[in-house]
């Protein structure tokens, strides 16, 4: 019995998109790679055999994205684990971030990965199996200032993203949301799209965007080892909604947590006061 699964990638040219496709071609699966660039992976394709489709896609281009997943379903049958990659890094306070920089934060990391997911879902449905991963971030449940635009669209994606985990799950479809920390990927250092600066913002903003460049090339995760525990994951007959990887990102996540419930705890009484009191 064939074993193996079929992967939908989003994102596929470096970083966490490519350790994935390597790893899942690795483990035997089969892989559609997609990505702007298809030449990009010339060496992987060459390497990889009819194992591998290299298909183009622009997530934020809706014939692209109906094309690759008939490409995906016409060249193998099925798609048993999107994953939904495809991103950038900015950074700016809100303040110095525009409307149009904020708006294609969204449309690539939230509207793209929301149309992709869409597409995907009827054949799932059909099938009552699937994996719907979603590579957030840590910054998906925590923030920091600079952060604005690229928290909100990860913000949303996360919420979304839950909601459609207890919509799918009686069909037979498990979503998984990954939240990694600081990984050794290309989207530190001169990656980063960079607002122009506010003197205001100095000391927020600007210690956030201080840290990046600090921090580029120096980062503690390895993505290869993420797409492992990714796949481990994908393999498992039960999985968590969420899925923090790093140190780092389990640390910020806890503190975030805790952070909440403090405000809860201090509001509870406040909160309680706010409904309406019988009549006498």
């Amino acid at each position: 019995m064939d074993t193996s699964k079929v992967w939908f990638i989003t994102g596929s040219s470096s970083g966490f998109g490519r350790a994935i496709v390597e790893e899942t071609l690795r483990r035997g699966d089969r892989v559609v790679a997609t990505l702007r660039r298809p030449e990009a992976l010339a060496d992987l394709a060459a390497r990889a055999g009819d194992r591998l489709l290299v298909a183009e896609l622009d997530v934020t281009r809706p014939d692209q994205v109906r094309a690759s997943v008939a490409s995906a379903i016409a060249r193998f049958g099925r798609i048993d684990v999107l994953v939904n990659n495809a991103g950038f890094s900015i950074i700016g306070a809100v303040e110095e971030t525009g409307d149009e920089d904020l708006r294609a934060t969204m449309e690539l990391m939230f509207f793209g990965a929301v149309a992709t997911t869409r597409e995907v879902l009827p054949h799932m449905r059909e099938r009552r199996s699937g994996t719907i991963v979603q590579l957030t971030s840590v910054g998906g449940l925590t923030t920091a200032p600079g952060f604005g635009a690229y928290c909100a669209a990860k913000h949303a994606l996360e919420g979304l993203s839950e909601c459609l985990s207890l919509e799918v799950a009686p069909l037979g479809i498990r979503v998984l949301i990954v939240e990694p920390g600081a990984f050794r990927t290309a989207l530190f250092g001169a990656a980063f799209r960079r607002m122009p600066t506010m003197d205001a913002y100095a000391p927020t903003a600007g210690a956030t965007r201080k840290w990046v460049a600090e921090a580029a090339g120096k980062q503690p995760g390895d993505p290869a080892k993420a797409a492992s525990a990714i796949a481990d994951i994908a393999a498992a007959g039960e999985a968590p909604l969420r899925l923090p990887l790093g140190g780092d990102a389990v640390d910020s996540i806890r503190a975030k947590l805790a952070s909440v419930a403090g405000d809860v705890d201090r509001s509870e009484a406040r909160a309680r006061a706010t409904g309406f009191s019988p009549k006498p």
